[in-house]
């Protein structure tokens, strides 16, 4: 940067600014398959801080027009979303508290990671229950940007269902206070004689004139990350208009967020689950839809692969769990090492159904008549004995991704496929025909997921160092999404849009959709200051110019 830019801006910010080539070099990629080399990394120490970047980069959007910012925390984004070429402002290292938790809300400050939230909530046997597989790492800023959910979601929802108030640095530099509003004070709110105003007056403005195509839009799946919500923020049948719904999900590209509010649940003392072992995939769907009337809380899955790599490599484990845990969890592994043994292959899918109760005895009735109610497809079925037990199956589930990471050689982990959803009744049709495109490309991949929402993570193996790799990733992302379009489904229901998905918006949505998306972009960024090409402006060149082009 600058020399004259940035001896101006330490003037005013309070934090620290780091510009040495190891620091670039690590905030240049996040989980994703892109590399991007920023100017700065920037940690403010408060709101104010974050004010002074934002006053500063519109001083000099000018001058500099690549000047934007970029907000970051733990750096789990697997869209590429995390990354810019500008400014890195990276809330983890001040803006990480935990401010207020009751039993009902929790307040917390945006680099806030999970783990330190999960923490104070169980003091108050309470819980956040919207967290990604990434929960030991993110932050919930980021769970916020990209409207995560997890394991638990087809019982709780996703993070858009559990804010009650965000606090937004808008592109102005003002700190704006988002909640719910009753249709009353939208009205006081679009008098003010500020940027807040024009946001109120024009966006409802804009949804309203257009309400019939973006009710059109939203994708018929039981969760989505793609676009902005729209179609979120205007309830008509209970009167009000709430931003929240509108700025989660919206990857930092409207504004940054400081403080977030969140809605606690009580834990329940007990759980325990039944797990299915599937020799296929034929059946899934029906298995499936007995299974959901039992309302479990959590429906998850991964496939033959990720159990492998967890025998191999278990020994991972020990830096988490330390040596008599990730003892355990070996000898634990026993049975499935003695499948192998003795049958010669794994089950093709691992189906987890989890219930959470007041008493083991609860507990325990229920998965036996889910069990009982599935014995007519004659799959091996497995109640867990304890909460050990059934840890194992969490760990592999979610360190999957990892996994590959880390002890996959000649080939790294290639997420641009990676979170598909569709209606859970269209799977027998749909994952065959998923399967068979891309297995034209002759791919090595892990499967994992929600089945019980019909969302699956498709991970490809591949060598980036092979010149063809982008291509591939291009025509078969184009491939995909079109038949994910035809069963009414969206190409991202949790990990966002980023630089690997945001070129394909305009196939998810049609034109008119993107530029209602230009326009609420324009309404709260008109000088592109946050986070530019994600969500919109994003290109297929983009994609080309940062994969990363080495398997390292």
């Amino acid at each position: 940067m600058n020399q004259e830019l940035l001896a101006e801006l330490t003037i005013d910010f309070k934090g620290d600014l780091d510009y040495s080539p190891i620091t670039l070099k690590t905030y240049s990629r996040d989980a994703s398959l892109f590399e991007i080399k920023p100017q700065l990394v920037a940690y403010p120490k408060d709101t104010a801080d974050i004010q002074t970047l934002v006053k500063f980069v519109n001083k000099h959007k000018a001058e500099y027009p690549e000047l934007s910012l970029t907000a970051r925390a733990g750096g789990t984004d697997m869209s590429g979303g995390a990354i810019n070429h500008s400014i890195i402002v990276d809330l983890s290292r001040y803006l990480n508290k935990v401010l207020t938790v009751t039993d009902d809300t929790a307040i917390v400050q945006a680099g806030t990671y999970y783990r330190h939230l999960e923490k104070e909530a169980l003091k108050r046997k309470r819980l956040m229950p919207t967290y990604p597989a990434s929960r030991e790492l993110c932050s919930v800023g980021g769970m916020v940007a990209n409207n995560s959910g997890g394991e638990k979601t087809i019982k709780y929802g996703k993070t858009e269902n559990q804010l009650k108030a965000l606090k937004l640095v808008l592109s102005d530099g003002n700190l704006m206070t988002i909640t719910p509003l009753t249709l009353t004070e939208l009205e006081v709110k679009k008098r003010l004689p500020n940027l807040e105003g024009k946001i109120y007056t024009e966006l409802w403005q804009l949804i309203i004139n257009n309400n019939e195509a973006i009710i059109a839009a939203k994708p018929d799946v039981p969760k989505n990350s793609a676009g902005y919500y729209l179609w979120n923020v205007y309830d008509k049948n209970a009167g009000t208009f709430d931003l929240c719904r509108l700025i989660v999900g919206s990857q930092g590209t409207l504004g940054l967020v400081t403080e977030i509010t969140f809605k606690l649940w009580p834990v329940e003392p007990y759980a325990n689950m039944l797990v299915v072992f599937l020799p296929d995939l034929k059946q899934l769907s029906q298995l499936i839809n007995e299974i959901l009337p039992f309302k479990p809380d959590s429906l998850e899955s991964y496939d033959d692969y990720s159990l492998k790599l967890a025998i191999k490599f278990f020994f991972d484990f020990f830096k988490q769990m330390g040596l008599w845990s990730a003892l355990k969890l070996g000898i634990s592994f026993i049975p499935e090492v003695w499948q192998i043994i003795t049958v010669g292959k794994l089950p093709k899918l691992i189906l987890m159904v989890e219930f959470t109760g007041q008493s083991e005895a609860e507990i325990a009735a229920i998965l036996k008549q889910v069990e009982s109610k599935i014995t007519h497809f004659k799959y091996k079925t497995r109640i867990t004995k304890n909460h050990d037990e059934s840890e194992k199956y969490w760990r592999i589930r979610r360190e999957s991704f990892n996994l590959l990471r880390r002890h996959v050689r000649g080939r790294r982990t290639a997420p641009f496929i990676d979170d598909i959803v569709v209606k859970p009744h269209c799977l027998p049709e749909f994952l065959p025909r998923l399967q068979k495109l891309i297995d034209e490309y002759k791919l090595i991949y892990t499967i994992a997921g929600h089945p019980g929402d019909g969302n699956f993570h498709i991970i490809p193996l591949m060598d980036l160092k092979n010149i063809y790799s982008v291509d591939i990733i291009l025509e078969l992302s184009k491939k995909v999404y079109d038949l994910v379009k035809e069963y009414q489904g969206s190409i991202t229901a949790e990990h966002n849009d980023g630089i690997i998905r945001t070129p394909y918006l305009a196939q998810q949505f049609g034109d008119q959709i993107i530029t209602l998306f230009q326009q609420t972009k324009n309404i709260f960024d008109p000088q592109n200051i946050f986070n530019p090409g994600k969500k919109v402006g994003g290109t297929f060149d983009d994609i080309r110019k940062y994969l990363i082009k080495s398997n390292s």
